[in-house]
Parts: structure tokens; C-alpha cells; sequence
């Protein structure tokens, strides 16, 4: 049916009394009398805007949908209104919350373990065993602050990116005079170096988005820090602290990037709140439970001039003023004037608290993108199946954020600037030189099946051996370089082991023996 609405607009209802959007209103036969076309554009906009309403519930109006607050802002403008307070909040937490802190190790632990090794690979055998040789060397002089190796980096510059959302690897270039074979360090910066106030759109057609500056086809030129970390105490610090740019070129900008976004957040931004309220619950159980553990019973009953006098609690303290100070202390009975009977104290069970715990600690758990078991290191309701299941997926996770984020972001980067020094040094040659790399191996829940999965796998020619043997995070030639030098010390020693397959089958029983030059005795049942 048809109805008006008390403004000029005819609104059509359908048996279920649903507003429809294919009417008239007063405005579109106005417009309609000027330009017909106009009045037809109209309606059918607001016709596929309501339709679009209709359509998804989640974007529906209504009492349910008052109190949700939402916005169409770009993920910069929400980045730049929220970080600082993020970052401060999810330290916080950090320093003093033990998931928080537990979170940040879980996620660096899986991400970087003893390291993401790189690689040589440019096809030329020898030049690849000259690149490894002279970075491994290098790996314990490229920290500028000359704490850490390369693989320590990778380690704190991802539990800085976990925890503040973002971190900032500068090349050091250094002088002959420094005694560095290779002159190049990095340095590890925290995101509050980069110029957060700094946005603005440039001459040149770029722009400055939060510190980051872009070129006119949006390519980042210049990052923009402050000389000394804006939270340092120091006066002589505090007093004209300004940022200035640095090439893009020397720095290498580590953050998850979920949106097309210039900075990173935090990875624990969704569970700030969640985590905080559980921290206050826990807090408040406890003062609970002390407050009920210091008092055992009352002493109760007074006559008619007490009752008068009022009551007081005894035994009663008074300071050096005279002044009565009234406490409470584990064991205590309190005694009313005049007691006559006595009531003792009955503390309440803890109620919900140990599955609200629970409850929130699995919302946490999500919120970091865990395993709940991994988080809080609770085991009671997990089995094999299940263990497995969710390792599987959350490995899956963890290896896409190394190649993607990690690799690309931060190692990759450090890799070039490496080849670029030596390259500079004259102690490579003057050509690209590409590189692989190998995250370590995760640790098998089941390694016998595994390891007969492996088996099968090689002998199916699905894999390869090298390619095996790269995902424990070795270098293949290596291993046969090993396999070399032991087999020689071995059959130096005229010792046979069942680990070598030459010499015993896998069932331990000893292999024919085959002269040189002939070919091996055919198997049981193969043509001759």
C-alpha cells in the first residue's frame, strides 16, 4: 500500500509494512518538471542505495546499530590519530602483562628462530661459496652497536615490529679507518624516530605522509627522523628536537602491512581493552581474597548502654595524637563491645572467575592471531589431533608473514646493502648477485611419520633432496661436503655404521658389495 510521511514523500509498504524505495517524492516531480533526466538519476540512486541496505544486514539501521561507531577514513588517517597511544598502551602491556609478553615472544620465536639464512645463488659455484664465506664473516661485525650478530638483529628488529608495529633498519656506511672488512652496519631504530606530525603535500607533486615522503608516482623518497628518540629524558635533548630526511634508500621499513597503509600498528591493537579487564579482574579477585583471609570471626551481643555508646571494633590502636586506627590483618577477630557470641567468617568460592579467565585469555589469543595453547602454555584441553591441527594452521601463517613481510621487508634489504659494500670494497665483482633464503625448520610434532613422509616423498620424486634438506635451514652442499669428509674417516677406520646406506639396507642387514667399475647386483625379482 501507499502512504505519506508527513514531508511530501509518498512511501510504498508491502504487506509486512517494509518501506520500498521505487517512489516518487515531491522533490523528484520538482526536478522531474525541470530536467526529466535528473529526476531519473536521482530515484535510481537512492533506489540502489536502499536496495544495498536491504541487502546486508550489517548495514541496517536501528536501535541495535546506535551505539556503533564507524568511519570511512583511509588507514593513514586512522594510523595517524591512534598510534602513539597504541604503541604506548601495547609497551605497557608488554612490561607488565605476562600474555602480552608472552605474545611478543611466541611471534619472534616463530618468525626468526636462530635465523633466516641467506644464501648465494648466481649459478656460479665458486663465486656463491666466496659470497657465503665473506658474508658469514660479516655477520658478526654488522651491528652498529656492536652487541648483536645479523641473525640478533632479525630477532629484535621483529619483536620490536610485534610490539610497536614498526621498525627502522638504517645503513651505517663506515670508513676504511673503522677496520671493518666490509664497510657497512645497521642500525635498529624504534617507529617513534619517524616524524609522526609530518604530512604535507609537495611542489614536486609528491607528498609527506606521517615522516614518509613519496615521490610523484608515489614511490617512497625520504623518511624523515628525529636525530634522538622523542621519549628520551635528557634535556639537552627535549630543546629544538626536529626531524630532517634521510634517503630511501638507507633505511629498511619492517611492518605488517594489512591495509594500504605508510605505517605499521601494533599487533596486539585489537586486545588492548581485553587484556587490560582481565588484568583489573584478576587485581580485584585478589584484594577480594585478602580482604575475606584477614578476618576469621566476629565477637557479637551488647547490652542497652552499648548499644547507645555504639559499636567499635577492638582490639583498638591509636597513634601518637590520640586518634583511634582501625585495620585489618591476616587472622584478626573482631571483637564488638560487650560479645557475647561469635560468628565466624565463610569466604566465597571464586565463582566464574577461572572460565572467564579462560574466555579471555582465548579472545587474547585470537586477537595476536595464536594458538591458545601457545599463548598461555595451557595444555589441559588439548590432544595430539587437535595440537596438530592448530600448529598447522598457525605455521602456515607464520611462514607467510617471513616471506612477505620479514624476507621482503627487512632481510632482503640488508642483503643488498651487503653486496653493495663488498661490491664497493672491490671484494665481489661488479654484478647482481642474488641470494636464497632458508627460515629454520619448524620442529615436527610427529618426526617418525614425518620423517617416512620425507622418505616417501624424495623416492616419489615429488621433492628433492636438496630441497629437503634446505627446509631444516642447512645448506645442501654443505651437508654432502660433510657426508664427504665422514664417509673418508669412516671407511679410514673400517667402520661400518646402519646409518650408511651404501653398506647396510635399511632392514640392517649388510649390502652386497660392488666392485668398481661393475654394476650392482639386480634385485630379487627385477629383469635381468
Amino acid at each position: 500500500m501507499r502512504q505519506g510521511d508527513g514531508f511530501g514523500r509518498d512511501i510504498s509498504t508491502d504487506r509486512a509494512g517494509r518501506t520500498g524505495a521505487g517512489v516518487r517524492t515531491w522533490l523528484d516531480r520538482l526536478i522531474g518538471a525541470v530536467s526529466p533526466s535528473r529526476e531519473v538519476a536521482r530515484v535510481a540512486a537512492r533506489i540502489r542505495t536502499e536496495t544495498m541496505l536491504r541487502a546486508y544486514d550489517g548495514a541496517a539501521g536501528g536501535r541495535r546499530f546506535d551505539g556503533w561507531r564507524t568511519s570511512t577514513t583511509s588507514a593513514d588517517t586512522e594510523i595517524g590519530l591512534s598510534l602513539p597511544r597504541l604503541r604506548a598502551r601495547c609497551r605497557d602491556l608488554v612490561r607488565n602483562n605476562p600474555h602480552a609478553k608472552r605474545a611478543v615472544s611466541v611471534w619472534t620465536t616463530n618468525l626468526v628462530g636462530d635465523g633466516i639464512v641467506p644464501r648465494a645463488a648466481t649459478g656460479d659455484a665458486e663465486l656463491d661459496a666466496k659470497v657465503d664465506a665473506l658474508f658469514k664473516d660479516f655477520v658478526e661485525d654488522c651491528d652498529g652497536a656492536g652487541q648483536l650478530d645479523f641473525y640478533g638483529l632479525q630477532t629484535l628488529a621483529v619483536r620490536m615490529m610485534v610490539e610497536g608495529g614498526e621498525t627502522l633498519i638504517r645503513r651505517r656506511w663506515r670508513r676504511a679507518a673503522d677496520g671493518l672488512r666490509v664497510p657497512v652496519q645497521f642500525e635498529l631504530l624504534e617507529g617513534d624516530h619517524l616524524d609522526l606530525d609530518k604530512t604535507t603535500a609537495l611542489q614536486s607533486g609528491g607528498r609527506i605522509v606521517q615522516g614518509v615522503e613519496f615521490d610523484a608516482i608515489g614511490r617512497r623518497s625520504a623518511y624523515w627522523l628525529f636525530q634522538h628518540h622523542p621519549g628520551d629524558g635528557f634535556p639537552s635533548l627535549r630543546g629544538g628536537l626536529a626531524s630532517r630526511a634521510v634517503p630511501a634508500s638507507e633505511i629498511a621499513h619492517l611492518y605488517l602491512k594489512e591495509r594500504t597503509q605508510t605505517r605499521g600498528v601494533p599487533w596486539g591493537h585489537a586486545v588492548l581493552q581485553r587484556l587490560r579487564d582481565l588484568d583489573d579482574y584478576e587485581d580485584a579477585e585478589i584484594v577480594r581474597k585478602k580482604v575475606e583471609a584477614c578476618v576469621v570471626a566476629f565477637v557479637l551481643g551488647q547490652t542497652p548502654e552499648e548499644v547507645e555508646d555504639g559499636q567499635s571494633i577492638a582490639p583498638e590502636v591509636v597513634n601518637q595524637g590520640g586518634f583511634a586506627v582501625e585495620r585489618f590483618e591476616p587472622g584478626l577477630i573482631a571483637r564488638v563491645k560487650g560479645g557475647t557470641d561469635v560468628k565466624f567468617n565463610s569466604p566465597t568460592g571464586p565463582g566464574g572467575f577461572p572460565e572467564y579467565m579462560k574466555v579471555g585469555l582465548r579472545t587474547a589469543a585470537a586477537g595476536y592471531d595464536l594458538p591458545y595453547a601457545l599463548l598461555t602454555g595451557d595444555l589441559t584441553d588439548v590432544n595430539f589431533t587437535s595440537s596438530r591441527v592448530g600448529l598447522v594452521e598457525f605455521r602456515r601463517l607464520a611462514a607467510q608473514r617471513q616471506w612477505q613481510c620479514v624476507i621482503k621487508m627487512a632481510c632482503q634489504p640488508m642483503w643488498d646493502w651487503f653486496v653493495e659494500a663488498a661490491q664497493f670494497a672491490g671484494l665481489l665483482p661488479d654484478r647482481p648477485i642474488p641470494c636464497e633464503w632458508q627460515p629454520p625448520a619448524f620442529e615436527s610434532v610427529n618426526p617418525i611419520d614425518d620423517a617416512n613422509a620425507d622418505m616417501i616423498n624424495v623416492r616419489s620424486g615429488k621433492v628433492t633432496m636438496p630441497e629437503l634438506i634446505a627446509r631444516t635451514g642447512r645448506n645442501p652442499d654443505d651437508v654432502i661436503a660433510e657426508h664427504v669428509e665422514w664417509k673418508k674417516k669412516v671407511d679410514a677406520a673400517d667402520l661400518v655404521f646402519d646409518s650408511d646406506p651404501s653398506k647396510v639396507a635399511r632392514a640392517g642387514t649388510e649390502q652386497p658389495s660392488v666392485t668398481a667399475g661393475e654394476a650392482p647386483a639386480p634385485r630379487r625379482g627385477a629383469a635381468a
